[in-house]
């Protein structure tokens, strides 16, 4: 009786198995000894990486483009990095894999797998650097603030303190060896992203009659538009801000503090990398820390030498992340593929890619001829004591 209910139990379809599969491969993670993230961890630290300190940024990338055409780059890039990681699930289970490394490695080799890797490394590595700067910059212009902080005064070098933040703070956090400790970080840094969004609307109104109006702020598309897409996830805003504007310090004390809540994250996928390729997937703890501790000192040595990464950092979105999320992830897809040419899945995984090429080409061609200006703590116009009681108050005026 029992062997009959057996078989007369119905299997699932292919169609089925494979829903499955994507669900089990996005939802749920494999108990290992380094621990494991529940669904609320996971996300605060996915939307701290993704989002974090990088939307301060988007204003930057938008005069670069072009405003019209910047938010339309800026959908274009959302729904081209939700589709590949659908390909990268299908990818896995065509290939029997379930890691982008794996993946690779099975579609194009070793040679493939280290190329992978070498940019898996290098995206969060410079990201490091880059967090480093700009908290150093960031920080020194708060604590002049602070009254007897005079020119001389420790806390004003950009070194001191990223010095300090390193040792007290961001290698600590590093350390961690489960990412979900990081979880409870991400969401402080979170709403103080939301606090830095709340000060650049009221800085808006407040400094917008300041701001004399440009015959081509609102024009459709400007000639670097491809240099955008490398540097959505670069820009000071705080730099069009006074050093003497109370309401704005405190907005850069914010985006510093979400700057070095952010940077263990980044160490967190730098280590992993070298772990995967150097040590078969797992550090010892003598490992884990001599790994961690070379990794943030290196990453902080080059943060204390060069203080100007602008056109290192959009060579990094250029020539790191237009790979990892153009043309890598489809280039899989339609080697591994079964389905025919003109399928959608292979039609629009071949336009992907051809897009990719063409802004790592065009962007980098761009990148070399108009580099970005390097400049710290230019005072705007608008900065001057005449204009001291127009951007000093809190709210706008009724």
């Amino acid at each position: 009786m029992e062997q009959h209910t057996r078989r007369e139990r119905p299997l699932p379809s292919p169609a089925h198995q494979i829903e499955t599969d994507d669900r089990t491969a996005l939802v749920c993670k494999p108990r290992t000894k380094g621990g494991n993230s529940d669904l609320p961890s996971a996300g605060f630290n996915v939307i701290n990486s993704i989002i974090g300190s990088g939307i301060i940024g988007l204003p930057y990338s938008m005069k670069q483009a072009g405003f019209p055409l910047g938010i339309l780059l800026l959908v274009g890039v959302a729904y081209i990095t939700d589709y590949s990681i659908i390909l990268l699930i299908k990818g896995g289970n065509l290939s029997s894999t379930n890691s982008y490394q794996e993946l690779v490695n099975k579609s194009y080799g070793f040679i493939g797998y280290l190329i992978l890797s070498t940019l898996q490394f290098l995206y969060p590595f410079i990201a490091m650097i880059s967090y480093n700067i700009i908290a150093g910059d960031t920080l020194t212009k708060v604590f002049q603030t602070i009254p007897g902080v005079g020119p001389d005064n420790l806390l004003t070098y950009r070194q001191v303190i990223i010095l300090c933040i390193t040792i007290i703070f961001t290698l600590p956090m590093s350390l961690y060896r489960d990412i979900a400790k990081l979880a409870k970080v991400s969401f402080i840094s979170l709403i103080l992203t939301t606090v830095i969004l709340v000060i650049v609307m009221i800085r808006t109104t407040t400094l917008g009659p300041l701001v004399p109006k440009t015959e081509s702020a609102w024009i459709f598309a400007k000639s670097n538009a491809i240099q955008a897409i490398g540097v959505m996830s670069f820009g000071d805003i705080f730099e069009n801000y006074c050093r003497d504007d109370d309401l704005a310090t405190f907005g850069r004390f914010c985006y510093g503090v979400t700057i070095i809540l952010t940077f263990p994250i980044e160490c967190f996928v730098t280590r992993e990398v070298i772990a995967n390729v150097f040590f078969s997937g797992t550090l010892t703890t003598i490992l884990h820390v001599a790994v961690t501790v070379i990794v943030v000192a290196v990453a902080t040595s080059i943060s204390l030498v060069y203080d100007c990464l602008g056109i290192v950092l959009e060579l990094n979105g250029i020539l790191s992340a237009t790979p990892l999320v153009f043309i890598i992830p489809t280039a899989c897809y339609l080697k591994l593929s079964e389905e025919r040419w003109n399928h959608s899945d292979n039609l629009i995984s071949g336009l992907i890619l051809t897009v990719g090429v063409l802004v790592m080409t065009v962007g980098f061609v761009m990148t070399i001829l108009h580099p970005q200006e390097c400049s710290h703590g230019k005072e705007m116009f608008y900065c001057f004591p005449h204009n001291a009681s127009l951007y000093n108050s809190t709210l706008p005026p009724f």
